[in-house]
């Protein structure tokens, strides 16, 4: 893999210090990093206002066939009306992005069609927005102590348990919360 693209497929962990009222105490789930930005997901926050039945409504999709409950996430703060489906690796489609074996992303309708029909991808996290990164602005956020980043696991990821997602996360790399500092080159 090339060291620009290292957080593809990464956990971004928001530091206890964020500023940044949008992400304080987030998880985001890196999509894509390149030299000319970053894009990832929120995996750890709701959309309040928003159900995946008035969505569909919306998109004049076919209500849900499954009694399932599937919530919306915030996704980010940039273009907050996209929407976007984190899934797991056996669905494809041609607009597909594959960031590994195991997780893709989609944001066509088609999913929301096929998840709606109980034919979509096995494990999913329905976002609206994303997080975005310009050129070394991600790279230049983790220098300055924003972020801490983690190898991913599919429960993680996935699971509804949002309330202490962030501290199971920071847990992975086996860091004490207590011990983390905002203050960049201090423990």
């Amino acid at each position: 893999m090339d060291s620009q693209e290292f957080l593809t497929g990464q956990l971004l962990i928001a530091m206890p210090s964020m500023r940044d009222a949008r992400f304080a105490r987030s998880v985001i789930y890196v999509c894509a990093h390149h030299p000319d930005g970053a894009m990832g997901l929120v995996i750890n926050r709701l959309v309040g206002a928003i159900t995946f039945t008035d969505l569909l409504a919306q998109l004049g999709i076919e209500p849900p066939r499954l009694n399932e409950e599937i919530r919306v996430h915030f996704g980010g703060p940039v273009e907050s009306g996209r929407g976007f489906v984190l899934h797991s690796g056996e669905y494809n489609q041609d607009s597909t992005l594959q960031v590994n074996d195991a997780i893709a992303l989609t944001a066509t309708t088609d999913i929301l069609r096929d998840i709606a029909a109980g034919a979509g991808p096995r494990r999913r996290l329905l976002a609206l927005g994303y997080a975005g990164w310009g050129p070394g602005q991600l790279d230049s956020e983790i220098q300055a102590n924003g972020w801490l980043h983690v190898a991913p696991d599919e429960e993680l990821v996935f699971d509804s348990d949002l309330d202490n997602k962030w501290e199971r996360a920071i847990g992975k790399l086996g860091v004490d919360i207590s011990m983390l500092s905002g203050e960049a080159g201090h423990a």
